[in-house]
């Protein structure tokens, strides 16, 4: 399969206007995506024929700008492995990520993560130079809804919507005990624990973090709460509610871990709503609570 390009048809209103205006403004190509496809042969062309930038079009002419990976630049070696998909098409795929599984490559996991799955599933689609572009990461420990882009141009889309109303996540967790009020936000700064590699705490210098959270469900001492971020610290969630008094069930970093309850922190990605990156389309996905949560109410 060739690699994903977005092609623009040039109608009497666009004619008269150079390529570069219509690559930027009208497909929305940043700078740096631009001069990556410069420098490729076919990575701009008007009527099949390579371009500069500064050219004129004219009306019924086909502009088309090479977006997709030519090669896989992350050396994220590709590993057939556990891996569920919600949805694809030719710029993004969401997965629902089992428990487990690491994001993304890391010290003692090179080889058994998302992303290794993810370029493997490409192989077998016969796109063997679509790399692994991440938009967010989740905990290896969370499961749930994560999306990653299939080129360059869609992954900073994408990225430029976290935060935003356009990009919405909504998390499902249970806690030790019953937080009050029943619905609330926390407001506190995150920051790393000194000479700790991984975990965060809160404290008066970290960076700014807010996570609203509201109970919808009490059963024998814990409380499963929906919840939102308006920030995307590391273990925004989990530091957050054991903040409060209540930590996740089943996390061993901030709470107690307890493998007879869970083996995990018990968190989910149980919503994603997205703006796509090339047509606009606003995009609605939704997981279920996996087994071992719904074990724990």
């Amino acid at each position: 399969m060739s690699p994903r390009r977005l092609t623009l048809y040039i109608t009497p209103v666009l004619t008269g206007r150079t390529v570069d205006s219509l690559l930027r403004r009208t497909l929305g190509l940043s700078g740096t995506v631009l001069r990556r496809m410069k420098c490729l042969e076919d990575g701009i062309t008007l009527d099949g024929i390579r371009v500069f930038t500064s050219a004129v079009v004219q009306e019924g002419q086909t502009l088309s700008a090479l977006v997709g990976d030519v090669e896989r630049r992350s050396g994220i070696p590709s590993v057939p492995g556990q891996l569920e998909l919600v949805y694809e098409d030719a710029d993004l795929v969401v997965i629902n990520k089992a428990p487990g599984i690491p994001s993304h490559p890391g010290p003692g996991h090179w080889d058994d993560t998302l992303g290794n799955y993810l370029l493997a599933h490409y192989d077998a689609l016969g796109e063997p130079f679509t790399d692994f572009h991440p938009v967010h990461r989740l905990d290896k420990g969370t499961s749930g809804l994560m999306v990653a882009a299939k080129h360059a141009h869609a992954q900073e889309i994408l990225k430029n919507q976290l935060h935003t109303p356009d990009f919405r996540r909504v998390y499902l967790a249970v806690c030790d005990g019953v937080p009050y009020p029943a619905a609330g936000t926390v407001d506190a700064p995150i920051g790393r624990v000194d000479e700790s590699l991984i975990a965060r705490q809160v404290r008066s210098d970290g960076l700014a973090a807010r996570t609203r959270y509201e109970v919808i469900k009490q059963k024998n001492g814990r409380a499963l709460l929906r919840l939102e971020l308006e920030t995307g610290r590391t273990h925004q969630i989990r530091v957050h509610m054991a903040h409060i008094g209540h930590p996740l069930t089943g996390d061993f970093l901030y709470g107690v871990e307890d493998h007879a309850l869970i083996s995990r922190p018990a968190l989910h990605s149980a919503e994603l709503t997205l703006r796509h990156p090339v047509t606009g389309e606003v995009l609605a996905f939704s997981a279920p609570l996996p087994t071992d949560i719904l074990a724990l109410l």
